[in-house]
């Protein structure tokens, strides 16, 4: 999987740094190929100096020069990379809630690089492509044994305006034509279900999140007439986002308690979320739903609302995402260092680091994955679909949990 990782304001010295997103790799196409970038040597004294001031851990550095200065990320965190102007600026587009591209989540299968979703309305949807695809080529060019970051890159450099992409489909070959566009994300989804219940699908955590997460509460409860009696919060396959707009959004259903901690080698590093006062649905039970690939900022929302003793979390150990990426820039501002700076850390004080968050109740792959989140927003039922009323059966676990005895 390629995790999200969120960013921190962590430097009095930077103070541009805005708290921002890089969302999954396979849905924004931001590019992580090999490092070749050319630095002259102030560049280079420039990274240097923050990597020895603010990275988390203490390298030692003397070894690197303008000579062999493109192998230096190579002896830090995989979330830790120099980004170039383009790169920079679909960050920035990110954690608005938009981007551009074809609107499509894909996955490493075997020999292939395989369509898992396509965004609604997007251009990728509108095409014609489908869940399942396996790409073939991209504008003729062999994209079959190539990994994400390869395809990614043709995808983005592509000049055309309508791009040529072959997939194969069962034992079909099929051509379609896509056109690049800019994609508004929209990252809270929600449906009432019966007995007054909540469903609340959170996709990723933008600057507009934590808004949309308290507009779709209050269309709910309208929508019921009274306040809902129940909430399922559905993690899985959220990449993560803000740091910001997971702490917000935890705020939200706590009264109290601590949110996350972060620690890191220097001052700024080193911080505390604590919740306030005010829990949107005072009191009323919460589950919450898990995968492997519920990373970063979902990690610390369903720890925080697990460890709070708010909310029963359902599903399987997620991705183990937990570390902070702070964003700054180098030069004149057009291109940044993604930088990690610290650790983050569960009320329970426990790393989720290479570990992720352990669910009260653990339930099966294949029975997590036949609750289908778009069958659960249309209603729609068959053989081989079972509806999320199959949670109702952890509801009196989840009321012992938040009401004890």
């Amino acid at each position: 999987m390629n995790s999200t990782s969120f960013f921190h304001t962590t430097s009095r010295i930077v103070k541009s740094v805005v708290v921002l997103c890089v969302f999954l790799l396979a849905l924004f196409f931001t590019s992580s190929l090999a490092f070749a970038q050319k630095f002259n040597s102030q560049e280079v004294d420039e990274i240097l100096y923050h990597i020895h001031t603010y990275y988390v851990e203490d390298i030692p550095l003397s070894q690197f020069n303008t000579q062999n200065f493109n192998v230096l990320f190579d002896h830090l965190d995989p979330y830790s990379k120099y980004l170039d102007a383009d790169e920079l600026e679909a960050v920035f587009s990110a954690a608005n809630g938009r981007y551009t591209g074809l609107g499509i989540e894909v996955e490493e299968q075997q020999d292939y690089v395989v369509i898992l979703d396509t965004l609604p309305n997007s251009p990728a949807e509108l095409a014609g492509i489908e869940s399942g695809d396996k790409l073939i080529a991209i504008n003729g060019k062999n994209v079959k044994r190539t990994s994400i970051e390869h395809v990614s890159s043709l995808l983005k450099s592509a000049q055309k305006e309508l791009i040529k992409v072959d997939v194969l489909r069962g034992q079909k070959l099929v051509t379609l034509n896509v056109k690049r566009e800019e994609i508004t994300i929209q990252s809270v989804e929600s449906k009432l279900l019966n007995g007054s219940v909540g469903y609340l699908s959170l996709n990723s955590f933008n600057h507009h999140s934590y808004h949309d997460v308290a507009r779709h509460i209050s269309k709910l409860e309208h929508e019921n007439g009274t306040p809902l009696s129940r909430l399922i919060i559905d993690l899985r396959d959220n990449p993560g986002g803000t740091l910001s707009s997971a702490v917000a959004i935890s705020d939200l259903f706590l009264d109290q308690g601590t949110i996350v901690t972060t620690k890191g080698r220097f001052f700024d590093a080193n911080q505390a979320y604590f919740a306030k006062r005010g829990d949107i649905l005072n009191g009323a039970p919460i589950l919450v739903l898990i995968n492997k690939n519920s990373a970063s900022a979902a990690e610390i929302l369903a720890a925080a609302l697990k460890d709070n003793k708010r909310a029963l979390v359902v599903g399987i150990r997620s991705f183990g995402k937990g570390s902070v990426q702070s964003l700054i820039p180098i030069g004149n501002g057009t291109t940044a260092l993604k930088l990690t700076t610290a650790r983050y850390f569960t009320p329970d004080g426990l790393s989720i680091e290479g570990t992720g968050v352990e669910p009260d109740v653990s339930i099966s792959e294949q029975a997590l994955s036949l609750m289908n989140k778009s069958a659960i927003m249309t209603g729609e039922e068959s053989p081989k679909q079972v509806g999320i009323e199959q949670l109702a059966t952890h509801w009196p676990k989840a009321v012992a949990l938040v009401r004890p005895k």
